[in-house]
């Protein structure tokens, strides 16, 4: 699914939010009595078939979002324009994406506002870097990393597809953020970091040379044994505060009338947040008094922290090969959709 047309604003090719009527061009996402969603781009004379019928795409254009539809056979339709969450869901995908409720606490916990300069590694699918372009407004500053060139594409395309363009104050650089963040911005100019990869630990002394005292940096990780290494290494590094761990379950309820219970299923793990904060040069915070606890470091426990051992999942060639089509064929369509060109329905 994808979002409308919005218009753009001078300044920094910035988005803001689509109002008003439907209009050719944008992405519809329409709903139908069993909750069964179709998505489709409206243009003038378009068309939606289901083996339900026909809906004109004439009948949604100029309607406001939130109206109901018919098609030939009289099956009624919600149209409304998709969320940014419905998007992240159902976008083509080159590399697994952060999920809504962990972008959420992303924006929260790592304090991102409007006009910050944020550093993004890796950018996978593009999902948080949309998250991430939304909270910093048309006057911030995106830098993601990406190593893989297809994931770039495919991260490119779906973010061209939801926002309508690429972003003007959005920077995608292919490479090692280890290696190419210190060419990229200037030192101590980075106000948060957002560490999205297999091994965030080898990223953290670039990091800490970036970000501005009172910065944050802030690591997703999967498994227990990537939070333990990287909480271990940020402690070693000295230049950070104690960081705090966290993860974010998310239960649904069913509510209808006295019906009220928890729903059978929920999102739960998908992963850890870590968050510390970038001490100014020279500062030593006060010793935190803790119990005493085995030490770490041994060759066993390296050893469980080796990327093998964590987990890196490999998508497959011709796998990734397919998303970026899909991608770049739904950007190529909205292109076509706004500029009055013919365009399949999706």
């Amino acid at each position: 699914m994808t979002s409308p047309t919005p218009e753009t604003s001078a300044a920094a090719g910035a988005v803001t939010p689509p109002r008003g009527p439907f209009r050719a061009g944008e992405r519809v996402q329409l709903t139908d009595p069993k909750a069964r969603m179709h998505t489709t781009t409206l243009r003038e004379g378009g068309e939606l078939h289901t083996h339900h019928g026909v809906l004109r795409h004439d009948e949604l254009i100029g309607r406001p979002d939130g109206s109901v539809v018919a098609n030939s056979a009289g099956h009624e339709y919600l149209a409304l324009r998709p969320l940014l969450r419905d998007f992240v869901m159902s976008m083509p995908r080159g590399a697994a994406i952060v999920y809504p409720k962990d972008a959420a606490q992303i924006v929260t916990q790592a304090d991102i506002f409007p006009g910050a300069v944020v550093v993004e590694a890796g950018v996978g699918s593009g999902a948080l870097a949309l998250h991430l372009l939304r909270a910093i407004g048309p006057q911030g500053r995106l830098v993601s990393f990406e190593r893989r060139a297809e994931f770039a594409e495919v991260a490119t395309a779906n973010v061209e597809t939801f926002l309508g363009e690429v972003p003007a104050n959005w920077d995608l650089l292919l490479g090692d953020l280890a290696e190419e963040l210190p060419q990229a911005v200037a030192p101590a100019s980075v106000d948060r970091i957002v560490l999205d990869m297999l091994a965030p630990w080898e990223c953290i002394d670039a990091a800490a040379d970036a970000l501005t005292p009172g910065g944050v940096v802030i690591c997703y990780v999967a498994t227990a044994t990537q939070l333990s290494r990287v909480a271990e290494y940020i402690r070693g590094t000295e230049a950070f505060t104690d960081p705090e761990a966290s993860e974010t379950l998310v239960r649904g309820w069913h509510v209808e009338g006295l019906a009220v219970r928890p729903d059978h299923r929920m999102v739960a793990h998908t992963g850890f947040l870590l968050t510390a904060r970038r001490l100014a040069p020279g500062a030593v915070p006060p010793e935190r008094k803790r119990r005493a606890s085995k030490a770490s470091g041994t060759d066993v426990d390296l050893e469980a922290w080796t990327p093998g051992a964590v987990g890196d999942r490999e998508i497959t060639d011709k796998n990734l090969r397919k998303r970026a089509r899909e991608a770049q064929k739904a950007a190529e369509g909205a292109k076509r959709a706004r500029s009055g060109g013919e365009v399949p329905t999706a």
